[in-house]
């Protein structure tokens, strides 16, 4: 999780985003404009937009909005009508900006100028895709890691030197600025955002209603060379990875690993990173953390035990991987979930 989304997270703040509250519903907005794709825009509002019965999701103030006034042209060939302007961004505590038509075209600057507006008060800002290109437009991401669409990296990287780039990873949470890479990408962020706001039962209960992975963890590659392929070596590697998933408390090796799937060192490490974008052993503290984080959102279990359920063998090896991970302890991080 080295120089992954995570790993960088939280500059600017060290604890999860504070939770919607009974008195006070927290507002998201989301930026559209003119000849958006449909699917960019969607993502947040399939995500925060939709009331959901049982879950215990919390009902979200959701707002779309725009610069520009009348229909707005979408990339599928129909148009949208956007009932809000800027001004709902004035009281967003979240803002999603789900892409952008055009690297090449400058944002509007009453968009920047809200953008920096909300910043300065503190509202969370989220850049999906190209999104990012107009965080960074505004200044926000100045002197910050983040991230964008791997395909307009090299753009992004010309157009904005003072951003610290992440090419590879899903996502990028700096504290209250986050940034993801395209399309499905958003998605994961998105989730990761709600994840931040709600816990992990929320979230893994609007991704269970969505059929998509609950938690992909920010640091995963964002374009992985080669699926895992339909064949049976490849079936044993991915069976391989649903049992470590289960047993993540056993001492796991890449040795023992490629043992299990009658595979050479050399054949399984090459399979383990074109089927997973990264090394098993970033692949295993992820699938650990993961878990830690979980168990520490949704259970009693102290940290030692934790600490042994995940296979970090000591609360202080939990500690001291918690710490380099999400820059806080697992008792804050508990404190902040569930108030315990």
């Amino acid at each position: 999780m080295a120089a992954s989304a995570e790993s960088a997270a939280s500059a600017a703040s060290s604890s999860p985003t504070t939770k919607p509250s009974e008195d006070r519903r927290h507002i998201v907005a989301v930026v559209a404009f003119d000849r958006i794709s449909p699917f960019h825009l969607s993502v947040p509002c399939v995500v925060f937009g939709e009331r959901r019965s049982g879950g215990g999701v919390p009902d979200f103030d959701f707002r779309v909005c725009a610069a520009e006034t009348g229909p707005l042209a979408t990339t599928a060939g129909f148009s949208i009508a956007v009932t809000h302007g800027l001004e709902a961004l004035a009281d967003a505590h979240t803002i999603i900006v789900p892409s952008w038509r055009d690297p090449d075209e400058p944002p509007p600057a009453a968009l920047l100028d809200a953008l920096r507006t909300a910043h300065a008060r503190g509202a969370q800002l989220v850049g999906l895709c190209l999104g990012a290109f107009v965080l960074a437009a505004a200044g926000i991401l100045d002197d910050r890691p983040a991230s964008t669409h791997w395909a307009w990296a090299d753009d992004f990287a010309s157009r904005y030197p003072r951003v610290r780039l992440d090419r590879d990873v899903l996502y990028v949470d700096d504290g209250n600025v986050l940034t993801s890479a395209g399309t499905a990408a958003g998605l994961d962020c998105c989730l990761h955002v709600l994840r931040k706001m709600c816990g992990a039962q929320v979230a893994n209960f609007v991704a269970r209603r969505l059929v998509v992975s609950p938690h992909r963890q920010g640091g995963q590659a964002q374009y992985i060379q080669q699926p895992v392929p339909p064949n049976v070596r490849e079936d044993r590697l991915s069976s391989l990875l649903d049992w470590v998933r289960g047993n993540l408390d056993a001492p796991h090796t890449l040795d023992s690993l490629a043992g299990r799937t009658l595979m050479s060192r050399r054949t399984f490490t090459r399979r383990f990173r074109l089927a997973t974008g990264t090394t098993v052993g970033a692949w295993l503290l992820a699938q650990r953390l993961a878990r830690a984080q979980q168990l520490l959102e949704s259970t009693d279990e102290s940290v030692e035990a934790i600490a042994g359920i995940a296979g970090f063998g000591s609360a202080a090896s939990l500690r001291q991987h918690f710490a380099d991970a999400f820059r806080t302890s697992p008792s804050a991080w508990r404190r902040d979930f569930r108030g315990a």
